[in-house]
């Protein structure tokens, strides 16, 4: 048995595969614990896992500059005082093995002083968004420079020194690689649920011709947006469908105008809906723009915050499984786009046949696998050649 430590960032779309990876290494008799943010800290322990807070996350936020959604997540991120946090319970766990989110830098940087092998693990597309990757770690290290602390390297470099690239998409949805990144590896996507989001019984009878849309946005509290939820409840309320929406606990129902034809839920399990849904109205997560795909439903995506989102819209509408609307979308345009894709088949068509290239891939096994194969080879991540910035 394998002692593992996954120094995690619990995004909204991070941590639930980061959840199904861990399961499965449990299962082949490994021990694996995660350390973050202290949000993280009752999602984990919901899981069945041990979790350790990074108690320091926010200590130094008061040096981080606006804008404010930003700080918290940059402090916590890049800051000295995480980074020596981490170093402690490196130190104090002394693992087998170590995991670090791709969006954690500075974790990413303290990996140069471990031992132990370690593995970047990504959530999303890789080659498809690298220059956004790129934009986001430099706009991470430029809070860090204004608070007062030295610059971080860029992702290029924290990224490929790394014993492993673990990437929970598929290859051949993702862009083609690029020389000298021989480390990654494309796991396919981990679709797992948390243990808030139970099976709901639904106000419909399966049988009920009228088409079926689930409205699922951000998990993450940093893109809370009553705006949006109630922007895409108003559309689809014009609409001759059923609609339930659920709020992944960061916008309360209760906050929100809920039409006649829709519900409204904190929490419900997707595969279940989706087996009987018609369309997706989404943020462009990857997770759930995989969860969706895997069922054969087409999508309207509406970007958030998060970087990525775009490149799954983008993406989406490349595919033809969808389409991809601004992120300031108001009712007019999401009631357009959704009866768009409920009146054209080719969407769902297209849908389906993206569903058959996930029907047999079980990307938390094979992201367990990657990872005992590190834990096989046992040699130790090689060292990074720029010393760490002091605080």
């Amino acid at each position: 048995m394998a002692r593992i430590l996954w120094l995690n960032w619990s995004g909204g779309g991070n941590l639930p595969p980061s959840l199904g990876i861990a399961r499965v290494l449990t299962e082949r008799g490994h021990d694996v614990v995660f350390a973050g943010r202290p949000e993280m800290v009752p999602r984990v322990d919901a899981a069945g896992f041990r979790a350790i807070e990074i108690t320091r996350a926010y200590e130094q936020m008061g040096t981080y500059p606006p804008p404010a959604f930003l700080t918290r997540l940059a402090c916590y991120l890049t800051s000295p005082a995480t980074a020596e946090e981490v170093r402690a319970i490196v130190a104090a766990e002394s693992p087998d093995l170590i995991l670090i989110d791709a969006m954690f830098p500075v974790a990413l940087l303290e990996a140069a002083g471990f031992e132990q092998p370690t593995a970047v693990m990504l959530h999303t597309f890789i080659f498809r968004q690298l220059e956004m990757w790129r934009g986001m770690f430099a706009r991470l290290d430029g809070m860090r420079v204004q608070a007062g602390y030295g610059s971080l390297p860029p992702v290029d470099e924290l990224w490929p020194a790394r014993d492993r690239i673990i990437v929970t998409s598929l290859a051949e949805f993702d862009d083609a690689p690029i020389p000298g990144w021989d480390v990654v590896r494309h796991v396919g996507p981990v679709l797992e649920d948390e243990k808030v989001a139970v099976p709901v019984s639904l106000p419909w009878p399966e049988d009920d011709p009228t088409p079926l849309v689930l409205v699922s946005f951000s998990t993450g509290f940093e893109q809370r947006s009553v705006e949006k939820l109630q922007c895409a409840l108003d559309a689809l309320g014009r609409l001759d469908v059923h609609v339930v929406a659920t709020t992944g606990g960061i916008v309360d129902p209760t906050e929100l105008r809920v039409p006649a034809n829709a519900i409204a839920l904190n929490y419900a399990a997707h595969d279940p809906i989706m087996q009987r849904a018609a369309l997706i109205v989404t943020h462009g997560g990857h997770g759930t723009a995989m969860r969706s795909l895997r069922h054969g439903v087409p999508m309207v995506v509406i970007p958030g915050l998060a970087g990525d989102q775009p490149f799954v819209a983008a993406a989406v509408q490349e595919w033809g499984t969808g389409r991809a609307l601004p992120g300031d979308a108001d009712a007019e345009a999401m009631a357009e786009a959704a009866l768009d894709v409920l009146s054209t088949p080719s969407y769902r068509g297209n849908a389906r046949r993206r569903a058959e290239k996930l029907a047999a891939v079980d990307g938390a096994a094979n992201a367990a696998s990657e990872v005992e194969s590190l834990l096989a080879a046992g040699a130790p991540s090689p060292a990074f050649r720029s010393l760490a910035p002091s605080a």
